[in-house]
């Protein structure tokens, strides 16, 4: 298949820029209207994820409207040109409802097997990591360049995040707290933040379970463009969502599947 990659990530920022402009005037504020996605336990959805995903589908109904739309608050729409953009408007809602600045728009796009381009935006601290065809790329307040995972080093002296301490089921956190015994450190809650860490070459892993493609993609093609390795926990592709470790580079991707594998 073939497509432009600059005009895909020109197109990327039009809808990660419209995404922001949706979402920020919602953010910290005493009256957002939220709704739960749940009957049992918790998982919200506010206006603003609401409003992000339509402002983006509205970009691309001018910009790409022959390409297909899978987003996580309104569903699959078709497409002709065998492309398919992937959005979620805010991942991390429960961290965007308590106000912490961990949470991220999460756009990416490809064929059927999987993103060829990836970002991850923070509106409200103003970063962006942009990644597609070997080249990754951070902007920020403070200044913009290419970015690239940490080189190896043992697991002893790496870095692993997730989001949730449970991690998924009970078999699943005992993979990653195998895992996670073997780590010099050892954080939790950042979201799709902690993807964007990877790709920034700031921390050398992320598992998680139970994960959706509009939860992963993006992160994918972010960490592969930077130099990394975005698998599940056998080693296969992962773009469909499931159980996903995220590493730095193919040494500490090794060390700790095998890990994983052995106990997950």
């Amino acid at each position: 298949m073939s497509y432009d990659i600059d005009d895909l990530t020109d197109v990327a920022h039009a809808l990660a820029d419209a995404a922001r402009a949706a979402i920020l005037p919602h953010f910290r504020t005493f009256d957002l209207q939220t709704d739960n996605k749940l009957t049992e336990g918790y998982d919200p959805v506010t206006i603003a994820d609401r409003a992000a995903e339509q402002a983006m589908r509205a970009v691309l109904a001018v910009r790409r409207p022959n390409d297909a739309i899978l987003g996580e608050e309104f569903g699959a729409q078709a497409g002709t040109s065998g492309l398919t953009w992937v959005l979620d408007p805010i991942d991390g809602t429960r961290a965007f409802v308590s106000g912490a600045p961990t949470w991220g728009v999460l756009i990416a796009v490809g064929p059927d097997s999987g993103p060829v381009l990836g970002v991850i935006d923070q509106p409200y601290i103003g970063e962006r990591f942009t990644g597609a065809a070997g080249h990754a790329r951070m902007t920020t307040p403070h200044g913009s360049g290419d970015i690239r995972t940490r080189a190896p080093r043992d697991l002893s002296q790496a870095i692993l995040f997730t989001t949730f301490p449970e991690v998924g089921t009970e078999l699943e956190r005992a993979g990653f707290q195998a895992v996670a015994a073997h780590m010099q450190l050892v954080r939790y809650g950042m979201d799709c933040y902690a993807y964007a860490l990877v790709a920034a070459g700031q921390i050398d892993l992320v598992i998680e379970a139970g994960l959706n493609s509009y939860d992963i993609q993006a992160p994918i093609a972010l960490i592969e463009a930077a130099g990394g390795i975005v698998t599940d926990w056998t080693g296969a592709p992962v773009h469909e969502g499931g159980r996903v470790i995220a590493a730095a580079n193919a040494q500490v991707h090794r060390a700790a599947l095998k890990i994983l594998r052995d106990h997950a």
